[in-house]
């Protein structure tokens, strides 16, 4: 039951993190007057390569915790902070609006190269950005024993499969959703990653307060 519950709240985090389906029209924008074929090229590398980057952090993020003597629970702090912050764009459509500036000065600079494209902005940072990474190490770091660590591995290929999936079926989600559902299912997500931050922040202060108060 436990490590259900810890792989539901996993898999929450990331898909509020990452939002699979609001990529979806930053990935029309982006490929736009492209060929369908480049298209699914495009959406594969960037899928790839936004997991090759996620796994790398997932590894070896504790190495790198500990290589800069960053306890746990002050990174289940700074990140839950993190969090709240792209909960609060989320709320307030304040992330959508940046992502679209992004997305728009890419696709000055990266129409003529696909395989750019794929890697910015779509791999970093629409999907593999800094909350995502911190996310992702904070998960792993959090994981009790083996087969739950395995599951957040599991978490983490089940959203690539997602956005990988809103990417080949960014323009039926779009028709299918509008603007006034998107921006509905965009502010309930927000505030759902804003109570998983708050909770990390609170199970990081407990730490600290465990700790010093440990012999």
């Amino acid at each position: 039951m436990v490590l259900i519950e810890f792989i539901l709240n996993a898999f929450a985090t990331l898909f509020v993190t990452i939002d699979p389906v609001g990529l979806a029209p930053m990935f029309l924008a982006l490929t736009a007057g492209v060929s369908a074929a480049d298209r699914r090229r495009v959406a594969v590398r960037a899928t790839l390569t936004a997991g090759a980057i996620l796994f790398v952090f997932f590894f070896s993020g504790q190495t790198v915790l500990n290589l800069l003597g960053i306890s746990v629970p002050a990174f289940r702090v700074a990140g839950g902070l993190l969090l709240f912050a792209i909960a609060f764009e989320m709320v307030f459509d304040h992330r959508n609006k940046r992502k679209s500036e992004t997305a728009e000065k890419a696709v000055v600079h990266s129409r003529q190269d696909l395989q750019a494209l794929a890697v910015f902005p779509l791999s970093i940072p629409l999907i593999a950005g800094p909350a995502a990474i911190s996310a992702v190490i904070l998960l792993s770091s959090q994981a009790p024993d083996t087969a739950t660590y395995a599951g957040v591995a599991g978490v983490i290929l089940s959203i690539l499969a997602c956005c990988m999936g809103a990417f080949l079926l960014a323009d039926k989600i779009e028709r299918l959703m509008g603007d006034t559902v998107q921006m509905v299912v965009t502010r309930l997500l927000g505030v759902l990653l804003a109570a998983l931050s708050i909770q990390f922040v609170a199970d990081g202060i407990i730490a600290f307060t465990r700790g010093a108060m440990a012999p």
